[in-house]
Parts: C-alpha cells; sequence; structure tokens
C-alpha cells in the first residue's frame, strides 16, 4: 500500500513539474537549428510570432520563411552551430542572443559556404509556449 501511495506522489510531482522558462527558450532554438538542418523551414516558423519583425523591419514572417525556403533550396547540406546562449528573462518577455555559424552546399565532406552571425532575438509567452516575436541578426565573418 506504501508502495501505491509513494508511486503516486512521485507521478503527481513529475506531472507538476514544468520546465524553467530559459530552459524552454534554449530548447526552442535547439529545435528551431534543428529544423533547419533537416531542410524544414515550416517547422522552424512554428516559433515565430504571426507579428515578427527582423532584421530593422526589414523581415516579416512571410520575408522570414520565404528567406528559409531559398537557403534549404540553394544547400543540399545545411548545418547550424549555436554558440551559449544569454536568455535576459523579464516576466512573460525576453531576450536571447547567442553567435551562430552556417554553413551549406552541396553535401560534400567540407561546407562549401559559411558566416558567423551575431543574433539577438525577442521572446513572448504564449500560452504554455515562447515564441519569437522579433530578431536581429549581424554578419561577424
Amino acid at each position: 500500500m506504501r508502495l501505491a501511495i509513494l508511486a503516486g506522489v512521485i507521478l503527481l510531482t513529475a506531472a507538476c513539474h514544468r520546465t524553467p522558462d530559459e530552459q524552454q527558450i534554449r530548447e526552442t532554438m535547439v529545435s528551431m537549428e534543428q529544423a533547419l538542418e533537416h531542410h524544414e523551414p515550416k517547422a522552424f516558423m512554428a516559433h515565430i510570432a504571426d507579428d515578427f519583425v527582423g532584421k530593422d523591419a526589414e523581415f516579416d514572417r512571410a520575408a522570414l520563411a520565404n528567406l528559409l525556403r531559398i537557403e534549404v533550396l540553394s544547400n543540399e547540406s545545411v548545418g547550424v552551430t549555436l554558440g551559449p546562449i544569454d536568455i535576459d528573462l523579464q516576466g512573460d518577455r525576453a531576450s536571447a542572443q547567442v553567435m551562430a555559424t552556417f554553413t551549406g552546399g552541396s553535401g560534400g565532406l567540407l561546407p562549401e559556404r559559411g558566416s558567423i552571425y551575431s543574433i539577438t532575438s525577442w521572446w513572448k509567452r504564449q500560452g504554455r509556449d515562447w515564441i519569437c516575436y522579433s530578431a536581429h541578426w549581424e554578419q561577424k565573418l
């Protein structure tokens, strides 16, 4: 009987456990990284707000989706490597800063192209999820 009660308490505790906000944002960013590497821009865009504004208002959500489609169609192989992610939480809003290396090419042993970008993104809580509503990126190399 005690074993059943203990098991019930463990299950209830696990069900009530909520992933910390910072970890949710990091996991979302890694999911977005993987979506690009797997040529799935639609999966990437699932984490982008409908009212997204990016790169100094040069990109809305549709323009970002088009850019991603062009990149995955232009490169047989896409690589994304994220550096450490610095997250600043402020209630239901957050910002994240990261250096990201992007590579692309025909799928050979070595990539044909590569760039390093500094990316700052802004996030808002939507229900239980965090979605990106704005971003700025600048090529560093």
